[in-house]
């Protein structure tokens, strides 16, 4: 067969793989892009409206090649709409609607989204432990996690939606500062996880890459309540810009499976020093130990002074997930995937991540050169983009060209989410520079 013909076979076979609902799916997605361009397209330049009409193919592909985020996005859209349809434009209706003041406004969703991606960890780690029903926790700790993103994604999407309500010169996509970033990290890192739980066909490192995700949480929970920076802000005048929507997302996929890579790596870590009986030797324990505890001993002031007692309790729960792992490394080990699998997933994280944070870092010289008449000026916040950007690129050539794997690989990825968080958020709060949008 010549290769004229195997490429209209694919093709062939391509489209023949198409069910009922991908159609359906495809109509709803255009349709629901034509009613927005319909109804929006006198508050959108001509840039946001390229967006919107490349957004409608992007959302079919990708529902077509990931079946799940058909019925994920169409309850969104659903959820979405219902909320904003009980606010009948009046922001008031929030207190005073039960379903928006219980579960659809976008601080009850975010909340929900928050307990339940704690509750996911739970069940993923009762799975690990379980003799009997490991199997059905870990299913109980997926379903959350797909409910979690669910009320994330509604909570981002109704959070666009009241600022706009504030008004028309404060309204903007949810993705401007620390406290929307980190919705954003939480649904994103969650979601990749869940593609690759699926495709892996194991639930085991669940437990792993929720707690980085529940970490997220604990600082979105605290950002909340002692800085209240949930409050709908207007944007600086650098962030008033169609940039920012292409640019953010792009920035946090990869961090997010970068993040991602790294728990898988600490697994692979946990997995290879089960049978070690000297405490010493369990370097990548203590590891964890010194990751968890840190943002307590960061934030860990409050009002009067001393340790508040928001990262009392998280230290005392971080210093229990470690004694944990620790004492049951030999259990964990039993129900984690071969090393060839780890191997391959956190290949992969860093390879969709790399390509992600390029994109990214292409649009933000760009953004920058309209912004500030320059693509690059050795901002903190640039250089250390260029560090992490620098750090796979390096992990990735090693594996391509000389076939990194194991040990190194695993410790290279995890030294990667030290360098990414302080890319991510340490900038913003030991440094000051032109990205210094979240203040702490």
């Amino acid at each position: 067969m010549n290769t004229a013909t195997q490429t209209i076979t694919l093709h062939s076979s391509y489209w023949a793989k198409r069910t009922s609902f991908d159609w359906v799916y495809a109509v709803l997605v255009l349709l629901g892009t034509a009613f927005a361009f319909n109804r929006y397209n006198l508050s959108m330049d001509i840039y946001e409206k390229w967006i919107l009409v490349g957004t409608a193919p992007a959302m079919i592909w990708l529902a077509w090649f990931w079946s799940p985020l058909r019925m994920l996005s169409l309850v969104v859209a659903a959820l979405s709409l219902s909320a904003i349809g009980l606010y009948q434009g009046d922001l008031a209706r929030a207190d005073q609607v039960f379903w928006l003041k219980y579960f659809l406004s976008s601080q009850s969703a975010i909340l929900w989204m928050s307990m339940l991606m704690f509750m996911a960890t739970a069940f993923y780690w009762l799975g690990v432990f379980s003799r009997s029903q490991a199997a059905a926790m870990e299913a109980i700790g997926s379903r959350m996690t797909w409910v979690a993103v669910t009320l994330a994604l509604v909570g981002t999407m109704v959070r666009w939606y009241e600022s706009h309500q504030i008004g028309p010169d404060i309204g903007h996509i949810p993705v401007s500062n620390l406290y929307e970033v980190f919705i954003l990290f939480c649904w994103m890192t969650a979601l990749f996880y869940l593609y690759y739980e699926q495709q892996y066909k194991t639930r085991a490192l669940g437990a792993f890459v929720m707690l980085v995700v529940s970490a997220a949480v604990g600082f979105l929970l605290w950002y909340t309540l002692v800085r209240e920076a949930h409050e709908i802000q207007p944007l600086v005048p650098a962030l008033k810009s169609w940039w920012m929507k292409l640019h953010v997302p792009a920035n946090f996929v990869g961090y997010g499976t970068f993040a991602l890579a790294a728990m898988v790596a600490f697994a692979y870590l946990v997995k290879q020093n089960a049978q070690e009986a000297r405490w010493w030797k369990l370097a990548p324990l203590w590891v964890l130990g010194v990751v968890l505890c840190f943002e307590p001993l960061v934030f860990r002031q409050s009002a009067q002074g001393g340790m508040s007692n928001f990262w009392a309790i998280y230290f005392g729960v971080s210093a229990f997930i470690v004694a944990g792992i620790l004492l049951g490394r030999k259990r964990i080990a039993e129900r984690l995937p071969a090393f060839e699998l780890l191997d391959d997933l956190m290949y992969k994280s860093i390879a969709v991540g790399f390509a992600f944070f390029t994109i990214a870092t292409v649009l933000g010289a760009l953004w920058a050169a309209e912004a500030w008449g320059g693509y690059w000026s050795w901002d903190p916040k640039e250089t250390w983009a260029l560090i992490v950007w620098l750090n796979y690129a390096a992990w990735l050539h090693m594996r391509l060209m000389k076939g990194l794997r194991g040990t190194v690989a695993a410790w290279w990825a995890l030294v990667g989410l030290a360098v990414t968080t302080f890319a991510f958020i340490g900038v913003n709060m030991f440094l000051s520079g032109l990205h210094s949008y979240g203040s702490l």
